[in-house]
């Protein structure tokens, strides 16, 4: 998955506040979060009271995640 043109970055973690609540919303990110090539793992952990959104990427800035979740017309807020 084109890792070869990250190879000299490192792996960084994102996280993300959401209002992501069920798996058919999750089915509804899928398809844009996976068109990323920088993310290289990502989930959504649906029984935490934040909805956290956990990306696994190289060269990704959180505006760039945050403002692909909004239009989806989700709340998504980097947690810092």
């Amino acid at each position: 998955r084109f890792l070869h043109l990250f190879e000299k970055q490192f792996l960084q973690v994102l996280v993300f506040k959401t209002n992501i609540r069920y798996k058919k919303q999750l089915n509804a990110i899928q398809t844009h979060i996976a068109s990323q090539p920088e993310i290289v793992k990502w989930n959504v952990d649906l029984k935490d009271c934040d909805k956290v959104l956990r990306i696994e990427a190289y060269n990704l800035q959180p505006i760039k995640v945050e403002k692909m979740i909004h239009q989806l017309g989700y709340i998504c807020e980097e947690l810092k």
